[in-house]
Protein backbone atom coordinates (compact mmCIF):
# COMPACT_ATOMS: atom_id res chain seq x y z
CA UNK A 1 0.00 0.00 0.00
CA UNK A 2 1.11 3.14 -1.55
CA UNK A 3 0.59 6.25 1.26
CA UNK A 4 1.02 9.85 0.31
CA UNK A 5 0.38 12.37 3.52
CA UNK A 6 -1.05 15.98 2.85
CA UNK A 7 -1.06 19.03 5.17
CA UNK A 8 -3.91 21.69 4.98
CA UNK A 9 -5.32 24.18 7.49
CA UNK A 10 -7.64 23.89 10.21
CA UNK A 11 -11.35 24.59 8.63
CA UNK A 12 -14.22 22.70 6.31
CA UNK A 13 -13.52 24.51 4.27
CA UNK A 14 -9.60 23.21 3.89
CA UNK A 15 -9.98 19.32 5.13
CA UNK A 16 -13.49 18.00 4.28
CA UNK A 17 -13.18 18.56 0.37
CA UNK A 18 -9.76 17.09 0.29
CA UNK A 19 -10.89 14.02 2.48
CA UNK A 20 -13.34 13.67 0.42
CA UNK A 21 -10.87 13.74 -2.85
CA UNK A 22 -8.94 11.24 -1.00
CA UNK A 23 -11.50 9.04 -1.15
CA UNK A 24 -12.57 9.43 -4.78
CA UNK A 25 -8.94 8.83 -5.73
CA UNK A 26 -8.85 5.51 -3.49
CA UNK A 27 -11.49 4.10 -5.08
CA UNK A 28 -9.52 4.95 -8.69
CA UNK A 29 -6.30 3.53 -7.13
CA UNK A 30 -7.27 1.18 -4.63
CA UNK A 31 -3.40 0.94 -3.41
CA UNK A 32 -3.06 4.45 -2.63
CA UNK A 33 -3.88 5.91 0.73
CA UNK A 34 -4.13 9.24 1.25
CA UNK A 35 -4.38 10.79 4.57
CA UNK A 36 -4.89 14.60 5.44
CA UNK A 37 -3.54 16.55 8.52
CA UNK A 38 -4.68 19.77 9.47
CA UNK A 39 -2.81 23.01 11.02
CA UNK A 40 -4.63 26.45 12.21
CA UNK A 41 -5.62 29.21 10.15
CA UNK A 42 -2.57 31.32 11.92
CA UNK A 43 0.30 28.35 11.48
CA UNK A 44 -0.98 28.32 7.97
CA UNK A 45 -0.50 31.96 7.62
CA UNK A 46 2.94 31.99 8.71
CA UNK A 47 4.56 28.61 9.44
CA UNK A 48 8.01 27.61 7.72
CA UNK A 49 7.27 25.43 5.16
CA UNK A 50 10.54 23.95 5.28
CA UNK A 51 9.37 22.13 8.76
CA UNK A 52 6.49 20.83 6.59
CA UNK A 53 8.20 19.82 3.59
CA UNK A 54 10.32 16.54 4.80
CA UNK A 55 7.09 15.13 6.46
CA UNK A 56 4.28 15.64 3.39
CA UNK A 57 3.77 15.17 0.32
CA UNK A 58 1.23 17.70 -0.79
CA UNK A 59 0.92 21.05 0.63
CA UNK A 60 -1.63 23.46 0.53
CA UNK A 61 0.59 26.59 0.35
CA UNK A 62 -0.68 30.29 0.25
CA UNK A 63 1.13 32.04 -2.42
CA UNK A 64 3.22 34.52 -0.62
CA UNK A 65 5.44 31.36 0.83
CA UNK A 66 6.69 30.87 -2.94
CA UNK A 67 9.72 33.30 -2.51
CA UNK A 68 11.42 31.00 0.60
CA UNK A 69 10.07 27.92 -0.75
CA UNK A 70 11.58 28.16 -4.34
CA UNK A 71 15.09 29.39 -2.41
CA UNK A 72 14.98 26.93 -0.22
CA UNK A 73 13.93 23.96 -2.78
CA UNK A 74 11.07 22.79 -1.08
CA UNK A 75 8.56 22.57 -4.24
CA UNK A 76 8.63 20.27 -7.30
CA UNK A 77 7.89 22.78 -10.34
CA UNK A 78 4.43 21.19 -11.46
CA UNK A 79 5.53 22.35 -15.35
CA UNK A 80 7.89 19.80 -14.75
CA UNK A 81 5.03 17.25 -14.48
CA UNK A 82 1.40 18.41 -15.58
CA UNK A 83 0.79 18.64 -19.59
CA UNK A 84 1.21 22.31 -21.20
CA UNK A 85 -2.50 22.32 -22.47
CA UNK A 86 -3.92 21.74 -18.70
CA UNK A 87 -1.37 24.32 -17.50
CA UNK A 88 -2.73 26.90 -19.92
CA UNK A 89 -6.37 25.49 -18.94
CA UNK A 90 -5.49 26.61 -15.49
CA UNK A 91 -4.35 29.90 -16.05
CA UNK A 92 -6.75 31.21 -18.59
CA UNK A 93 -9.80 29.70 -15.90
CA UNK A 94 -7.70 31.35 -12.93
CA UNK A 95 -10.24 33.29 -10.66
CA UNK A 96 -8.45 36.93 -11.28
CA UNK A 97 -4.51 36.31 -10.01
CA UNK A 98 -5.11 33.14 -8.69
CA UNK A 99 -2.63 30.97 -10.77
CA UNK A 100 -0.43 33.98 -11.28
CA UNK A 101 0.12 34.38 -7.67
CA UNK A 102 1.96 30.58 -7.40
CA UNK A 103 3.95 31.40 -10.55
CA UNK A 104 7.82 32.33 -9.43
CA UNK A 105 10.84 32.88 -11.26
CA UNK A 106 9.22 31.40 -14.73
CA UNK A 107 7.72 28.45 -13.32
CA UNK A 108 4.73 27.04 -11.99
CA UNK A 109 5.07 26.00 -8.29
CA UNK A 110 0.72 25.12 -7.12
CA UNK A 111 -2.65 25.41 -9.03
CA UNK A 112 -4.99 27.24 -7.07
CA UNK A 113 -7.16 24.68 -5.47
CA UNK A 114 -9.02 27.57 -3.71
CA UNK A 115 -9.32 31.31 -4.28
CA UNK A 116 -10.19 34.19 -2.44
CA UNK A 117 -10.15 37.92 -1.66
CA UNK A 118 -11.26 40.42 1.03
CA UNK A 119 -14.66 40.95 0.42
CA UNK A 120 -17.59 42.02 2.05
CA UNK A 121 -20.56 40.28 4.07
CA UNK A 122 -23.65 40.99 5.18
CA UNK A 123 -26.87 39.77 7.33
CA UNK A 124 -29.29 40.37 4.07
CA UNK A 125 -32.02 40.18 7.13
CA UNK A 126 -30.34 42.69 9.82
CA UNK A 127 -30.33 45.15 7.21
CA UNK A 128 -33.41 44.44 5.32
CA UNK A 129 -35.02 44.51 9.41
CA UNK A 130 -33.31 48.07 10.03
CA UNK A 131 -34.26 49.17 6.24
CA UNK A 132 -30.58 50.02 5.53
CA UNK A 133 -29.10 49.39 2.07
CA UNK A 134 -25.57 47.52 1.10
CA UNK A 135 -22.93 50.18 1.64
CA UNK A 136 -21.15 51.17 -2.03
CA UNK A 137 -18.29 53.49 -0.52
CA UNK A 138 -16.78 54.16 3.01
CA UNK A 139 -18.60 56.60 3.56
CA UNK A 140 -21.59 54.71 3.47
CA UNK A 141 -20.30 52.40 5.61
CA UNK A 142 -19.77 54.36 8.40
CA UNK A 143 -23.09 55.65 7.42
CA UNK A 144 -24.80 52.53 8.49
CA UNK A 145 -22.61 52.01 11.40
CA UNK A 146 -24.58 54.93 12.68
CA UNK A 147 -27.90 54.13 11.45
CA UNK A 148 -27.69 50.02 12.45
CA UNK A 149 -30.12 49.67 15.43
CA UNK A 150 -28.98 49.72 19.56
CA UNK A 151 -27.31 46.09 20.05
CA UNK A 152 -26.17 45.59 16.25
CA UNK A 153 -22.28 47.18 14.71
CA UNK A 154 -20.65 46.44 11.70
CA UNK A 155 -17.29 44.20 12.00
CA UNK A 156 -14.02 44.50 10.70
CA UNK A 157 -11.50 41.19 11.87
CA UNK A 158 -8.01 43.17 12.83
CA UNK A 159 -5.42 40.90 14.11
CA UNK A 160 -2.34 41.37 13.00
CA UNK A 161 -2.55 39.41 9.41
CA UNK A 162 -5.88 40.93 8.53
CA UNK A 163 -4.99 44.46 9.88
CA UNK A 164 -2.23 44.46 7.42
CA UNK A 165 -4.50 42.95 4.86
CA UNK A 166 -7.05 45.55 5.32
CA UNK A 167 -4.26 48.15 5.05
CA UNK A 168 -3.03 46.90 1.84
CA UNK A 169 -6.51 46.05 0.25
CA UNK A 170 -6.79 49.82 0.85
CA UNK A 171 -3.05 51.04 -0.03
CA UNK A 172 -4.01 49.12 -3.35
CA UNK A 173 -7.49 50.58 -3.96
CA UNK A 174 -6.99 54.37 -3.54
CA UNK A 175 -3.15 54.38 -5.25
CA UNK A 176 -4.18 51.87 -7.88
CA UNK A 177 -1.68 49.66 -7.61
CA UNK A 178 0.22 47.28 -5.13
CA UNK A 179 3.32 49.47 -4.23
CA UNK A 180 4.74 47.12 -2.45
CA UNK A 181 4.38 44.02 -5.27
CA UNK A 182 6.24 46.29 -7.77
CA UNK A 183 8.75 47.40 -4.90
CA UNK A 184 7.47 50.78 -4.78
CA UNK A 185 7.00 52.90 -1.35
CA UNK A 186 3.70 53.10 -0.54
CA UNK A 187 3.25 56.88 -0.75
CA UNK A 188 2.09 59.53 2.20
CA UNK A 189 -0.85 60.51 0.80
CA UNK A 190 -2.38 56.56 0.12
CA UNK A 191 -0.71 55.04 3.14
CA UNK A 192 -2.43 57.86 5.58
CA UNK A 193 -5.95 57.69 3.91
CA UNK A 194 -5.82 54.21 4.21
CA UNK A 195 -5.14 54.31 8.07
CA UNK A 196 -7.64 57.11 8.42
CA UNK A 197 -10.31 55.27 6.86
CA UNK A 198 -9.85 51.70 9.40
CA UNK A 199 -9.45 53.80 11.88
CA UNK A 200 -12.56 55.25 11.83
CA UNK A 201 -14.26 52.05 10.78
CA UNK A 202 -12.95 50.75 14.01
CA UNK A 203 -13.88 53.23 16.14
CA UNK A 204 -17.65 52.03 15.36
CA UNK A 205 -17.05 48.22 14.97
CA UNK A 206 -17.92 45.61 17.38
CA UNK A 207 -15.92 45.43 20.34
CA UNK A 208 -14.01 42.34 19.42
CA UNK A 209 -12.90 43.04 15.99
CA UNK A 210 -9.53 43.81 17.43
CA UNK A 211 -9.31 40.24 18.58
CA UNK A 212 -10.40 37.56 15.82
CA UNK A 213 -9.69 36.80 12.12
CA UNK A 214 -11.87 36.00 9.45
CA UNK A 215 -13.79 32.58 11.29
CA UNK A 216 -14.24 34.43 14.21
CA UNK A 217 -15.60 36.94 12.73
CA UNK A 218 -17.98 34.97 10.58
CA UNK A 219 -18.92 32.46 13.42
CA UNK A 220 -20.09 36.46 15.07
CA UNK A 221 -21.99 37.14 11.88
CA UNK A 222 -23.93 33.83 11.85
CA UNK A 223 -24.24 32.85 14.97
CA UNK A 224 -25.42 36.13 16.93
CA UNK A 225 -27.36 38.96 15.76
CA UNK A 226 -24.73 41.52 17.05
CA UNK A 227 -22.86 41.90 13.45
CA UNK A 228 -25.11 43.06 10.40
CA UNK A 229 -21.86 44.03 8.30
CA UNK A 230 -18.08 43.85 7.28
CA UNK A 231 -16.39 45.63 5.11
CA UNK A 232 -13.29 43.68 4.94
CA UNK A 233 -13.13 40.45 5.39
CA UNK A 234 -11.74 36.84 3.55
CA UNK A 235 -14.01 35.29 1.66
CA UNK A 236 -15.76 31.84 3.80
CA UNK A 237 -18.64 30.32 1.12
CA UNK A 238 -19.27 28.00 3.68
CA UNK A 239 -20.85 30.75 6.20
CA UNK A 240 -23.42 31.67 2.99
CA UNK A 241 -24.79 28.06 2.74
CA UNK A 242 -28.19 27.55 4.29
CA UNK A 243 -27.56 25.17 7.79
CA UNK A 244 -23.96 25.48 8.24
CA UNK A 245 -24.67 27.81 11.11
CA UNK A 246 -27.94 29.00 12.56
CA UNK A 247 -27.60 32.43 10.20
CA UNK A 248 -27.04 32.87 6.84
CA UNK A 249 -24.55 35.51 5.78
CA UNK A 250 -24.61 36.69 2.19
CA UNK A 251 -21.37 38.41 0.47
CA UNK A 252 -20.98 41.27 -1.88
CA UNK A 253 -17.79 43.25 -3.91
CA UNK A 254 -16.02 45.43 -1.27
CA UNK A 255 -16.86 49.44 -0.90
CA UNK A 256 -15.14 51.96 -2.52
CA UNK A 257 -14.80 55.64 -2.84
CA UNK A 258 -13.93 55.39 -6.88
CA UNK A 259 -17.44 52.82 -7.81
CA UNK A 260 -14.93 50.09 -8.76
CA UNK A 261 -14.12 47.54 -6.00
CA UNK A 262 -10.47 47.25 -6.99
CA UNK A 263 -7.34 46.56 -5.02
CA UNK A 264 -8.61 43.57 -2.79
CA UNK A 265 -5.87 41.33 -1.08
CA UNK A 266 -6.04 37.89 -3.10
CA UNK A 267 -5.67 35.23 -0.49
CA UNK A 268 -7.00 31.35 -1.77
CA UNK A 269 -5.13 28.50 -1.47
CA UNK A 270 -2.73 26.70 -3.78
CA UNK A 271 -2.04 22.78 -3.53
CA UNK A 272 1.96 22.20 -4.01
CA UNK A 273 4.06 19.19 -4.16
CA UNK A 274 6.97 18.57 -1.87
CA UNK A 275 9.74 17.68 -3.50
CA UNK A 276 10.86 15.39 -1.01
CA UNK A 277 7.68 13.35 -2.61
CA UNK A 278 8.79 9.60 -3.63
CA UNK A 279 5.18 9.04 -5.10
CA UNK A 280 5.11 12.19 -7.67
CA UNK A 281 3.03 10.34 -9.98
CA UNK A 282 -0.05 9.73 -7.53
CA UNK A 283 0.38 13.43 -6.12
CA UNK A 284 0.13 14.73 -10.06
CA UNK A 285 -2.58 12.57 -10.61
CA UNK A 286 -4.28 13.49 -7.44
CA UNK A 287 -3.67 16.94 -8.16
CA UNK A 288 -5.11 17.46 -11.31
CA UNK A 289 -7.74 15.53 -10.40
CA UNK A 290 -8.69 17.88 -8.05
CA UNK A 291 -7.95 21.37 -9.27
CA UNK A 292 -9.99 19.97 -13.05
CA UNK A 293 -13.01 22.52 -13.29
CA UNK A 294 -15.32 19.79 -13.56
CA UNK A 295 -14.19 18.33 -10.31
CA UNK A 296 -14.42 21.93 -8.19
CA UNK A 297 -18.02 22.83 -9.32
CA UNK A 298 -19.22 19.15 -8.01
CA UNK A 299 -17.55 17.11 -5.39
CA UNK A 300 -15.23 20.39 -4.63
CA UNK A 301 -17.69 22.56 -3.92
CA UNK A 302 -20.61 19.99 -2.54
CA UNK A 303 -17.66 19.01 0.02
CA UNK A 304 -17.59 22.14 1.21
CA UNK A 305 -14.69 23.75 -0.98
CA UNK A 306 -14.34 26.90 -2.25
CA UNK A 307 -13.28 26.09 -5.58
CA UNK A 308 -10.56 28.14 -7.21
CA UNK A 309 -11.43 27.33 -11.00
CA UNK A 310 -13.77 30.18 -12.80
CA UNK A 311 -16.25 27.47 -14.10
CA UNK A 312 -16.98 26.22 -10.76
CA UNK A 313 -16.97 30.01 -9.29
CA UNK A 314 -20.02 30.75 -12.86
CA UNK A 315 -21.77 27.74 -11.96
CA UNK A 316 -25.61 28.33 -11.59
CA UNK A 317 -25.93 25.12 -9.30
CA UNK A 318 -22.58 26.37 -7.17
CA UNK A 319 -24.54 29.65 -6.75
CA UNK A 320 -27.62 28.61 -5.77
CA UNK A 321 -26.06 26.67 -3.00
CA UNK A 322 -23.98 29.32 -1.84
CA UNK A 323 -26.31 32.11 -1.80
CA UNK A 324 -24.99 33.77 -4.80
CA UNK A 325 -21.72 33.82 -3.18
CA UNK A 326 -19.28 33.32 -6.02
CA UNK A 327 -21.05 35.72 -8.68
CA UNK A 328 -21.40 38.76 -5.86
CA UNK A 329 -17.69 38.54 -5.73
CA UNK A 330 -15.93 37.96 -8.76
CA UNK A 331 -15.64 41.76 -9.91
CA UNK A 332 -13.57 42.01 -6.46
CA UNK A 333 -12.03 38.78 -6.85
CA UNK A 334 -11.40 39.73 -10.53
CA UNK A 335 -9.39 43.41 -9.58
CA UNK A 336 -7.56 42.17 -6.81
CA UNK A 337 -4.27 42.85 -5.76
CA UNK A 338 -1.28 40.53 -5.31
CA UNK A 339 1.33 40.40 -2.43
CA UNK A 340 5.00 40.82 -2.56
CA UNK A 341 6.43 37.00 -2.52
CA UNK A 342 9.89 37.93 -1.14
CA UNK A 343 12.05 35.37 0.93
CA UNK A 344 11.20 36.59 4.52
CA UNK A 345 7.52 38.27 3.89
CA UNK A 346 6.00 36.32 5.78
CA UNK A 347 7.84 37.64 8.86
CA UNK A 348 7.91 41.30 7.26
CA UNK A 349 3.91 40.86 6.84
CA UNK A 350 3.29 39.83 10.84
CA UNK A 351 5.22 42.24 12.27
CA UNK A 352 3.74 45.32 9.87
CA UNK A 353 0.39 44.16 10.59
CA UNK A 354 1.15 44.17 14.56
CA UNK A 355 2.45 47.32 13.97
CA UNK A 356 -0.67 48.59 11.73
CA UNK A 357 -2.92 46.62 14.51
CA UNK A 358 -1.08 48.83 17.52
CA UNK A 359 -1.15 51.80 15.72
CA UNK A 360 -5.37 51.75 15.27
CA UNK A 361 -6.08 50.92 18.43
CA UNK A 362 -3.85 52.88 20.22
CA UNK A 363 -2.36 55.87 17.78
CA UNK A 364 0.08 57.64 19.78
CA UNK A 365 1.70 58.21 16.83
CA UNK A 366 0.64 60.82 13.44
CA UNK A 367 -0.20 58.39 10.23
CA UNK A 368 2.62 60.04 8.51
CA UNK A 369 5.25 58.18 10.78
CA UNK A 370 3.56 54.58 10.61
CA UNK A 371 3.18 54.86 7.14
CA UNK A 372 7.31 55.88 6.74
CA UNK A 373 7.77 53.06 9.64
CA UNK A 374 5.86 50.66 7.07
CA UNK A 375 7.96 51.17 3.70
CA UNK A 376 11.31 51.31 5.48
CA UNK A 377 10.32 48.18 7.01
CA UNK A 378 9.46 46.00 4.04
CA UNK A 379 13.44 47.47 2.61
CA UNK A 380 14.97 45.96 5.73
CA UNK A 381 13.38 42.61 5.10
CA UNK A 382 13.93 42.67 1.55
CA UNK A 383 17.53 43.60 1.76
CA UNK A 384 18.30 40.99 4.27
CA UNK A 385 16.50 38.02 2.47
Amino acid sequence: MITIRGMTWQHERGVAPLVAAASDYNRLHPDVKMEWDARSLQDFERYPLELLADRYDLIMIDHPHIGAAVAENLLLPLDDFIASSFLTDQRLQSVGSSYDSYTWEGRQWALAADAAAQIAAYRQDLLQQAGLELPRSWDDVLALAKELPEGTKIGLPLVPVHAYSSYFTLCAQIGGEAFWSRDLDVPYAVGEEALRILKNLLAVSHKQSAFVDPIGMYELLCTTNEIAYVPLIYGYSNYARAGFRPFQVRCANIPSANGSPNGSMIGGVGLAISSRCKHTDHAVNFLTMTVNGDYQKTSFFQNGGQPGHLKAWKDEEVNRVSNGFFLDTLETLTLGSMRPRFKGYIEFQERAGTDIRQFLIEGNESFGSIVHRLNQMIHRYKSTN
